[in-house]
């Protein structure tokens, strides 16, 4: 086993000062040399025996607690449990679901009639069974995604990656024959993206060497690949820099009219987009940090992140396609959020759009129709669906070729409802998952945080109406704060068997830098106002404390991806608030995130550390930069998967290297399987949440 520390890899980067009068001076500096770059070499035989060391140095101590065992056992008979909602996808006349279970761990891919569906237990008709597939191949399938050719939906595109990876290889599939097409399209595992045009063509964006990839990994191609054509031969339909973040099609559809939309993501927020018509390509003068939510009757709806002409960020509008694309549009306004209102999404039905509004972080639905007197398109008639208002609302299944459609209700106690919508507005409950916890004597409470700043931040509890307010109350405090990414009230069987039934209380923090309340909510944190959504954080947990829920010796915190960035990132600023912190696959490095994987994609987000200014303020909360020797850290657990081909396993590595080196107590189990999610089967997943809540109850139990 070598030691942590490599000199002889290290990276020094160049620091360039501007001395004024045309001058600048460039220096290295020593104190930012990387002796952990080792680490980065994912598969490598030292960095593998490296990993399995810490997880053998950590499992053990986590594996022994006294709840492991329930906590294992209950995790998994969550998932495997047929009591399970089957969440479907709507083509055509049937449903389509995957289905895992234990029998079926990377799943049967199925469908059903609507008919059917109603049924306490449905007729399903196996399509494919990826278990079996997986066998026969002798390959470690994971389901991916699938594209089916619209109006049939019987030729189909899936895509299947190794234990979990974003990378993916595409198979041609026979929705009839239930078979793969052998002699159909197909690409080897890699990070393409595909998109049907006809029967025989498809729009296909993947690895052919120099210039098709963009220096995140993703196409920088789209080409026209005909069947029975070598790809290689497939004619260029687009391209952009290797400095964009990715190309890629899609179709816009309504009932009468198809657009192929090709889309350039300059960056993680800015989009140039064309419409291809009769062989051409042409550009759409809509603003380029604007999202395209839908087509209906040939009017294209925009929701803006910034403000257009005389309509608002956060607004949707509308405009005719023929007129944006003869450059004539002149768009209309649709909706608009208020002060603490935000759009979560637009859906499309045959007759209406429908509006999934946040209001004050609750979920709300309104459907929109055309008025028919006058301008079709200038009045709406507005109708509200109802539900409860304590939860979160999500359409479902909407699409132009139905005015039905259903809705996911649920909240932190209520189970799952899945509800069919139809022209009467009167929700028909089709699936109601039962009660997996008991929640008889639970309250769901929000509070407000006051931020660094002033900024009122909202919060939800969840905890037994009988907990004392001694500050002794277990708490785990979830957040992610970025990405414009909205987190509302849901149930998790999970957290209530394994969490609430025990006596813990959970709390979900809504702060800057998700979307929660709309495009402003998001960018008040991004760049160099990332420390606004620390703050909050910190505000939250602050705020737990004033209120004696809790204290700091009972207190822990959880988040993945860039809310591992976040958890890690308090610790380092604030670890005597915090008793446990659990950073699952995070981005930590904040020097070299954008040289790993798909890194710079999120330039965007957290801004370029090349740049010496950017960087001077980066490194303010790059949590691999911010360790200290002579500072007391509570023990913080740190999961990441080999297979994460998404924010590389090197960060979490490298935070743990450096840490025990500089003598800190440090928790670290990488599965070698899982991609971002961290688990590719139930039983990791499972064994993933035994983990996190025996590190839960360890840390912060009376």
């Amino acid at each position: 086993m070598p030691a942590t520390t490599r000199p002889s890899t290290a990276f020094i980067p160049v620091l360039c000062l501007s001395l004024g009068l045309g001058l600048t001076l460039c220096l290295t500096s020593a104190a930012w040399a990387d002796d952990y770059l080792w680490l980065e070499e994912v598969e490598s035989l030292e960095a593998l025996a490296w990993v399995e060391e810490q997880n053998q140095r950590s499992l053990p101590q986590l594996s022994s607690h006294p709840m492991f065992e329930t906590l294992y056992e209950s995790s998994l008979e969550v998932l495997n449990s047929d009591a399970r909602i089957p969440s479907v996808t709507r083509r055509g006349d049937y449903l389509y679901n995957l289905w895992r279970d234990a029998e079926h761990p990377r799943g049967l891919y199925r469908r059903t009639t609507l008919d059917e569906y109603r049924q306490d237990d449905p007729a399903w008709e196996t399509i494919l069974d990826l278990d079996a597939l997986a066998e026969a191949e002798q390959q470690n399938w994971t389901w991916g995604e699938i594209n089916c050719l619209y109006p049939d939906y019987e030729r189909c595109l899936i895509s299947f990656s190794v234990a979990g990876s974003d990378a993916v290889m595409v198979r041609e599939f026979s929705i009839p024959d239930k078979a793969i097409i052998r002699d159909g399209f197909s690409l080897p595992e890699t990070k393409s993206r595909v998109t049907w045009l006809d029967e025989d063509t498809i729009a296909v964006g993947t690895d052919l060497g120099t210039g098709s990839m963009t220096d995140s990994g993703y196409p920088a191609q789209m080409r026209r690949w005909q069947r029975g054509q070598p790809l290689e031969d497939a004619p260029l339909l687009f391209s952009v820099p290797t400095d964009s973040v990715s190309v890629f099609t899609t179709i816009l559809r309504d009932e009468s009219n198809t657009y192929p939309l090709f889309t350039n993501s300059v960056s993680f927020y800015e989009r140039d987009r064309a419409v291809l018509q009769n062989g051409e390509l042409i550009d759409l003068d809509i603003p380029n940090d604007s999202d395209i939510v839908g087509l209906f009757q040939n009017e294209v709806f925009i929701e803006l992140r910034s403000d257009w002409g005389e309509f608002s960020q956060g607004a949707i509008v509308h405009a005719p396609m023929p007129d944006l694309l003869a450059g004539m549009a002149a768009p209309e306004l649709f909706v608009e959020p208020g002060d603490r209102t935000a759009i979560n999404s637009i859906h499309i039905t045959a007759n209406a759009v429908l509006v999934n509004w946040l209001d004050n972080v609750r979920g709300r639905l309104t459907r929109y129709t055309p008025s028919e007197s006058g301008n079709h398109m200038g009045r709406w008639n507005a109708e509200n669906v109802a539900f409860g208002s304590n939860g979160a609302i999500s359409p479902l299944n909407t699409s132009f070729e139905h005015e039905d459609f259903f809705v996911s209700y649920q909240s932190f106690t209520e189970p799952t409802t899945l509800y069919h919508v139809g022209a009467d507005l009167e929700p028909e409950t089709l699936k109601r998952l039962p009660d997996m916890f008991d929640a008889s004597n639970l309250e769901t409470l929000q509070y407000m945080a006051t931020s660094a700043d002033g900024t009122q931040v909202p919060y939800f509890v969840v905890m037994d109406k009988d907990a004392p307010r001694n500050g002794q109350n277990p708490v785990y405090l979830f957040g992610y704060g970025g990405f414009e990414i909205s987190y509302g009230p849901y149930y998790s069987p999970v957290i209530g068997r394994n969490w609430l039934e025990h006596g813990g209380v959970y709390v979900l923090a809504n702060i800057r830098g998700g979307g929660e309340f709309g495009p402003s909510w998001h960018q008040a944190a991004l760049l160099k106002n990332r420390h606004k959504a620390y703050e909050d954080f910190e505000a939250v947990a602050e705020d737990l404390i004033a209120r004696n829920i809790t204290s700091p010796d009972h207190l822990g915190i959880r988040g993945g991806s860039n809310g591992g960035l976040l958890v890690a990132a308090s610790a380092m600023r604030r670890p005597e608030l915090f008793s446990a912190v659990l950073s699952q696959v995070p981005l930590l490095d904040m020097q070299r995130y954008h040289r790993l994987l798909a890194g710079a994609s999120w330039m965007g987000e957290y801004g370029n550390p090349d740049d010496p200014d950017m960087w001077e303020y980066i490194q303010t909360y790059s949590p691999y930069h911010n360790i200290r020797e002579d500072q007391d850290y509570p023990l913080i657990f740190f999961t990441t998967s080999t297979r994460d081909d998404r924010v590389h396993p090197g960060h979490a590595r490298k935070m743990v290297a450096k840490m025990r080196d500089m003598g800190h107590d440090v928790l670290y189990y990488e599965n070698t399987e899982g991609g971002h999610s961290g688990a590719a089967n139930n039983e990791q997943r499972a064994q993933l949440n035994a983990l996190m809540f025996a590190y839960m109850w360890d840390r912060l139990g009376n």
